[in-house]
Formats: C-alpha cells, structure tokens, sequence
C-alpha cells in the first residue's frame, strides 16, 4: 500500500512537467497510478480477507492498512472510477489549457489520498488522509482561479469540511483514549461518552453534505465536470459515508448515533430531491440528487443493523455507478451542445441517441427500476426499514422524488421541448462516451450479481450485533411489501414529474432562505468580528505583547503556588549539582545586569550573545558537549546577524513606554518564577531520567552519540518537521527584505568586479578604502579549513560531537567571515548556487531519505548502517541517517546564504544606492 501511495506522490509531482510536454495526452499516464490501485484491488479480492499491513511511523502512530470487503469495494471504486475520470480528462479539456498540470496534480494526489483513508485502519492516519482529501478538493473545485464562483465554492467547501474534520478529530481522540487503541479493527463496542459520537457524526456529516452541512455541494458544481463526477458522486462525499460504515458496527446500537443519523439523512434525502425539480443545470439538478441520495445512504448506515448495512453497500456501489455515469452525461452535452441549462437543450436524443441511451440506463438505475443495481439495493433498503415506518414513510417520499427528478434530467437533457428547435452539436469522441457507458453497463451487469455482492459482503455484515429486519439484495424476489411501495413511489415520482411546472412554482414559493446567502452572511460577519478582535488584542506592539507573556508567566507561577498545595513545595531543593554552576551563574547575572545599562544596540547584542555563551557552559558543565557546541556557534552567527541587521536601525533605542521599576520587577518575577519552577520539578522527579532509556536506544541504533541518535534516528521526523519550519521562517523574513522583484540574485558592488585573469585569493573584492588587507587574507587563509572541518563535523555526528545542524552553522560562519571580508562579490563567489536551491536540495534529500526505508518496505531511516575506518577520525558510522543528516547541512548552509543575502547583500546595496541619491 505504501508503494501505491508513493507512487501517485511521484505521478502527482511530475504532473505539470508531463502537461507541459504531452498536453493532454499526460492524463493517459496519470491514470497509471489509479490503475495499479485497481489491479492491486483485484488481487486483495482474490486473497483470503482480511488483509493488514502494519508499520512504525511518527509521533505514536502506524502506517497501518487492512483490507476487508468493505475497503476493498471502496478502493475499487476510486480506483477504477479514477481511470475512467483521468482517461475522460484526456478529451473533456482544450488543447493548451494552463490548468492541465495543476488539474492532473490534484487529481492523482486526491486518488491517492481517497485510497489511503478507505484502506486506513488508524483512526489517526485516517484523520491525515481525511484532511488531504479536503486540500485536494480545495484545488480541484477551485481549478479556474480567476473565476469568482470558483474561488467561492472551493472556500466553502474547504469551511465546511474542515470544520467538520476538526470536530471528528476531537472525537477520534477520545475514542482513543476511550478504547485504548487508536487501530480500527480493533475497536470494541463500549459505553461511549455522547460527545465522542456527535464529534464522529459531525465530521461524517459534513464530508457528505447531510443537513445542515448540504449547502457546499451543489456549490461546489463550479469545478470541471470530471471533478463532479469523481469527488462529488464517487470518491469524496462518499468519505463520511464510509466512515459512518466502517464505525457503524461499533456504534449502531447507540440510540443516539441512530437518533442523530437516521432523521438527518431522511430530511436531507427529501429536501435534496424536491430542490432537484427546480433546478435548470444540469449539474446542479445532479448535485441536488446527490445530496438526496447521500442522505439515503447516512439513514441505512445510521440504522445500524445488518440488513440496513446490506442495502447500504448495495446502494453505494449503485449510486458510484450510476451517479458517476450521469454527471460524466452532463460532461459530453455541456461539451456538444455548449450548454447544460435544460431550458435551451431540445432533441439531443436524435443527435447523440447512444449518449442517450447511457443517460436512460443510468437514470433508469438512479430511479431504482430492475434489473439494475440501483433497484436491488433500493428494495432491500425498502425490506430493512419496514420495522421503522416513520423512516420508511420518509425514504418512500424520497424515492419518489428521486424518479420525478431523473424523469427531469433525462427530459430536459434529450427530449425534444414544444416551441424550440433542436440544439446544435457536434459529435462527440469515443474518449468521452466510453467512460460513460461502461459506468452504466456495469451498473446494469452488478444487478443480476446482487445475490453473489451480498455473499462477497457477509463478513462485513456479520459485525453487526442487532440485525433488525431481514434483507437481501436481489435483482427480482417477486412480489412483496417493498415492490409494492417502489411501484408507489414510481408511481409518485411520475406524477410529480408530470406536474413539473407547478411543482417548481411552489418550490420557488416554499424557498425561504438561501443557503448560500446564509452561510456568506455567517463568514462576513465571523470576517468583521475577528477584524474588531484583532484590532482590540493586536495592536502591533511587540512590548506590549511581551509584558503580557511575561505577566501571564508570573500569574501561572503564583496560581501553582497558592493553589497547589503546600505538600508541592516540601520536597528537598538542591541548590546546584556542580561547583562550576554557581560560577556560571553569577556570570549570568552580571551580564543580565550590564544589559540594564547598555545604551546602545550593539552592545546590548554583545551582551545578550553573553547569556548565550553562559547557557552554552552550563550545557557543557552538564555533559552535553553536542548542545553546548551548537550554541556556541548559533550564538555567534545570531550576533553577525545582529550586527548586520543594526546598520539600518539607530544607535540608541527608544525609551521604553513602561517606567524601568516595573520592567526591572516584572523580570526579577520571572526570573524567580522560572528557576524556582525548575528547581522544584527537578527536585520532585518521581520516575528514571528518560535519558536511560535514550542511552540504550542510542546504542541499539549503533551510534555512540546520544543527542545525534535522538535527532537521526529517535526523533528524526521532528527533526525534519524543524527544518522545514526554519527554512519557511528564513524564507518568509528574507522576503521582506527584497521588495523589488520576484528573482533574486546577489548583485555585485560597482567597482568590486574581479579584473580580468585574476583569480588569486588577494583579489581586490571592496571598494578602495573598504579593504581590510589582515582581515581580507585571515578570511582567505581560513575559509577552506573552516569548511574542512564543518565536513568533519558533520561524518563525526553519530560517534562524537558534531551534527549536521552544527556543521552547517560552521560552514555558514566561514561564509560569513569571507562575506564580512570581501563584500557581496565574495559572498556570490564563496556559493555560487542560489539559496533556495540548496534549502530545497537539503529538506528533498532529508524527506527523501526519510521516505526511502518506507518505500522498500523497512522502517524510516532504516536502510544502510555500518562502521567505516576512516584516517584521523577513527571509526566512522555510515548510515541512511547521515544522509538525513546531510540534508539539514545543506538546509542550513542555504538558509545562512539567504540571511546574509538579504541583511547583508541586499542591505549593502540599498545603503550604495541610498548614498548614490
């Protein structure tokens, strides 16, 4: 599963480079993915079920997958209806379409998503898929960025299901807890808090627009009609249905998971489809549909017993075909005709009487007519609900609903209309049609196999503890009591569509409030609410914001105090472990008290890089030579930063607006607060210092460095997790410094140019009387060796002190000395590739070889270890860690290149010019 995942990563990355060559042709390679999803589906359906892959991954969770006839019907129909949609794609967008790229991206990437949430078996890793799915979704509805509709939809969308995610994340966290597992299958009926369900339910209901939450969905009709087709009838409303399916074993005897599902979904069935008749797109006709039939789809899994979880999964399977079938319909008469408003469609059946017929076949599915699909799971939803007759009462009036508004489609899309002639159209491509058709030939083949699905399926079923009313799915059991009322509910169905035109007065009459009005009029406001909010707390003043951290602090320190009991406070405080730590201390303070004296910018950054260099010793006093040496060399770059930064600023600050007294009290507050809270909490320690623990894990990952093995191998995914961090900050503050264009490159200084042939170290690199000769040679003497031992640095991470974070901060100190010698041309000559190059290449080679292990079927960074002797610096561990561990020096050396870039170069040179002026 991993490899499939990874493989529509890759197909989702080299997307725009296929568009860019290929043009549309590139859909035919972007199916490949989803291909191999689907022959990787087949051959899951042939293995004995269920099926489970489990790995270790981050932060507690697994990379864990499994396979039961439930996710193995899922997976089939994103994965083969994914094939047809891309292969659709091929023909439905123009030659030279910008988009195609970024469609082709989205498109595979939300496939591989939708795959990854149906086969997850973590509640955690389900909620990551989950939320990609929404990302996804947010690109593809809003593909026409300059289009306003399209930019509303996608924001809707993503506000809606977003919310819904959050709230279903909570909930997943106290099922955790509650059950005491995270992993799905292995969850257990039990008395669960009511909120667990409601967040559970909200999530669900919000994926799969079930009121309150339908009002995204039919917006969301402005994306590409591929998209429709796939997100929005096949694969991403169908998330919350799924879910509501997978957990419905488990909480389908809740009264109040029934109470909240089953009236829900039947509300929203019946008001889907009455919105349905008077509707005039196309599309929108089918969006509406789909909320019904999704809220069909919500009361049989709501139910909660075996027979209304048989007529679900036949329904699900039903309704991806025919309803992935239609909108595709929608997509070759919208491209033919040039039009979907059934108002200005006539007589297309004689135009495109094969088109036609696929539309009659589908609609004929959708309206629940046999012997297709769509019937045999409508009968047997009809058989499972006849012990509820509110509920049958209800999904009675929404098959009719559903019948009037497939008669609509169908008429409104082929029929001929008194008064106008018929509509133009082109022919259409076989590209098109066959998706279509084989989507609805499949629908009519799946019918008479309902007897063999409902055998393939009776392993899922058997996990329902209460089998309500006995059903079965069939594409003709005779007459009954179901048949009967499909007969009624046809029946109605013709009869409202016969009355179409009054019907749709009265829709028109009976419509109050506009959901979408609703719903904007709720972001304008929360949009004006958090402006006053934000005017109110954020006033721009980062001494303001800091005094009332720093309040905060001392409040939490008093409130522990007061209210935490006197026992808190009788345990014996040792006052230092190590004579060299009270020395250091007072050192501290000294430098503390001189900043209070400092009068200028420059030495208050020498005196605050002290208190730097005074945690670094008592790192060092306390064994942590590895942490003490990287705070030595960042304390020294942030003071080159510092000093760099100071030359646009002036040379005193301003008075304070607080009077000295308060502020010299508020940091004696802390102070106190902040080393009696350490003290106390070293000296109340209970338990086995986890370093014991990280000692053996250090030596089971063969490396003789504890901090190396805790960044490389432990804990290397926060490690990653950091340097994207950092890169983004590095990239977002040197941004501001360049205001002028897009690209950037390291302009030279005039006069500074090296003359011709003259390579040598002494070449003159400053303006006359800018040159420092000393330092100029220093620099040139020292540059190479400074570099050389960074490299050391950086092999020695695993066995001794060193890293790649502390070799790339020595590589980045000599550029700097250089940059400081020579000016903006030695620093475009010191690295001549561009920073964010090499911030790319350093956080591609640390996720690539993170990834690396997990896609040859091994653990993170758990590819290569082995000791190499190497001359001088002994035994050398050599493991996939070092590469990671490469990449963060690479990061590192970029990101110094960006800052001197930008306070250094840039700065100069808005100096130069300010100076020309």
């Amino acid at each position: 599963m991993e490899s499939l995942l990874i493989l529509h990563a890759v197909a989702a990355a080299c997307a725009p480079w296929l568009a860019a060559r290929l043009g549309r042709a590139c859909f035919a390679v972007l199916a490949v993915p989803p291909a191999a999803g689907l022959c990787y589906t087949a051959w899951l359906a042939a293995q004995p079920l269920p099926v489970r892959e489990s790995r270790p991954w981050a932060m507690g969770m697994e990379l864990s997958f499994r396979a039961d006839p439930l996710s193995v019907l899922m997976m089939a129909l994103v994965t083969g209806v994914g094939v047809l949609v891309l292969c659709y794609s091929a023909r439905y967008f123009p030659r030279g379409d910008d988009g195609l790229g970024r469609y082709g991206g989205a498109m595979v990437a939300f496939a591989g998503s939708m795959l990854g949430l149906v086969a997850a078996d973590d509640l955690l890793l389900l909620y990551v898929f989950w939320e990609l799915t929404t990302v996804f979704s947010y690109l593809l509805i809003g593909y026409d960025p300059e289009s306003r509709m399209s930019r509303q939809a996608a924001m809707k969308a993503l506000t809606v299901t977003t919310f819904g995610g959050l709230a279903m994340l909570a909930g997943f966290v106290l099922l955790g807890q509650q059950a005491g597992t995270y992993q799905i299958s292995q969850l257990r009926p039990a008395d669960l808090a009511p909120v667990t369900v409601l967040l559970v339910l909200a999530g669900a209901l919000s994926k799969s627009a079930v009121f309150p939450f339908s009002t995204w969905l039919p917006a969301a009709m402005a994306a590409p009609t591929p998209v429709s087709a796939y997100l929005h009838a096949a694969a991403m409303v169908k998330a919350g249905v799924y879910l509501l399916a997978r957990l419905g074993p488990l909480f389908g005897e809740l009264a109040l998971w029934r109470a909240v599902a089953v009236p829900l979904g039947v509300l929203t069935m019946v008001l889907g489809g009455w919105r349905a008749l008077r509707e005039t797109d196309l599309k929108r006709l089918l969006a509406y549909g789909t909320v019904g039939q999704l809220g069909f789809l919500v009361v049989l899994f709501g139910a909660g017993t075996e027979g209304a979880a048989l007529a679900g999964v036949g329904m699900l399977l039903a309704h991806a075909l025919f309803k992935a079938a239609l909108f595709l319909v929608v997509g070759i008469v919208d491209h033919a005709a040039g039009t979907r408003d059934l108002r200005e469609l006539s007589g297309l059946w004689r135009l495109m009487p094969w088109v036609c017929g696929v539309a009659v076949l589908a609609g004929a599915s959708m309206a629940g007519l046999p012997p297709l699909m769509g019937f045999a799971g409508k009968e047997a939803a009809l058989e499972a609900l006849l012990d509820a007759p509110l509920v049958l009462a209800g999904v009675v009036a929404g098959s009719a609903l559903t019948a009037a508004y497939t008669l609509r489609f169908l008429w409104g899309a082929f029929a001929p209309k008194p008064g106008a002639g018929t509509r133009e159209a082109h022919p259409v491509s076989a590209v098109l049609f066959v998706p279509a058709a084989l989507l609805a030939v499949l629908g009519l083949l799946a019918g008479p196999l309902a007897p063999w699905f409902e055998g393939v399926m009776a392993p899922y079923l058997r996990t329902f503890r209460d089998p309500g009313y006995h059903a079965h799915l069939a594409a003709w059991s005779g007459p009954s009591v179901p048949l009967l009322l499909s007969a009624a509910a046809l029946a109605g169905g013709v009869a409202l569509f016969l009355a179409r035109e009054p019907v749709a007065r009265a829709g028109v009459a009976l419509h109050v409030v506009d959901s979408g009005q609703v719903f904007w009029a709720m972001i304008r406001r929360l949009d004006r609410f958090a402006i006053q909010l934000t005017g109110l707390i954020q006033r721009g003043s980062v001494p303001d914001y800091l005094t009332l951290t720093l309040l905060a602090t001392v409040g939490v320190g008093l409130f522990s105090v007061i209210y935490g009991g006197r026992p808190h406070l009788d345990v014996p405080i040792v006052a230092w472990q190590r004579p060299e730590q009270p020395v250091i201390a007072v050192l501290l303070a000294a430098a503390a008290i001189l900043v209070l004296f400092s009068r200028a910018y420059v030495l208050l950054a020498l005196v605050i890089g002290l208190t730097g260099y005074g945690t670094a010793l008592l790192f060092l006093v306390h064994g942590s030579p590895d942490l003490a040496l990287t705070q030595f060399l960042a304390e020294t770059l942030s003071l080159v930063v510092f000093a760099l930064v100071l030359r646009r600023l002036p040379v005193q600050p301003d008075k304070g607006r607080l009077a000295f007294p308060f502020r010299l009290g508020l940091g004696l507050a802390v102070g106190v607060v902040a080393t009696g809270a350490g003290m106390l909490a070293m000296a109340a320690r209970g338990t086995e210092p986890v370093g014991a623990f990280m000692d053996e894990a250090a030596r089971q990952a063969g490396a003789r460095n504890i901090v190396s093995a805790i960044i490389l191998d432990i804990r290397a995914w926060d490690t990653l997790g950091e340097s994207a961090v950092l890169i983004v900050l590095t990239l977002g503050v040197t941004s501001l410094v360049f205001l002028r264009r897009r690209s950037y490159a390291i302009e030279r200084a005039e006069g500074g140019h090296r003359p011709e042939g003259r390579t040598h170290w002494l070449a003159a690199t400053l303006p006359r009387g800018q040159r420092a000769l000393a330092f100029e040679v220093a620099a040139r003497l020292t540059f190479h060796t400074v570099l050389a031992l960074s490299v050391f640095l950086l092999f020695i991470g695993h066995s001794g002190v060193g890293g790649g974070f502390a070799g790339g901060i020595v590589a980045g100190l000599a550029i700097t000395v250089r940059f400081l010698a020579g000016g903006r041309n030695e620093l475009a000559a010191a690295v001549p590739v561009h920073a964010g190059v090499l911030m790319g290449v350093g956080l591609t080679l640390s996720a690539g070889t993170a990834l690396a292990g997990l896609l040859f079927g091994r653990a993170a960074l758990d590819m290569l270890a082995t000791e190499v002797s190497v001359p001088l610096a002994g035994h050398v561990h050599v493991s996939t860690g070092l590469l990671f561990d490469l990449g963060v020096y690479v990061s590192v050396v970029g990101m110094v290149q960006d800052v001197l870039r930008a306070l250094g170069a840039e700065l100069d040179r808005q100096i130069d010019q300010e100076a020309a002026e």
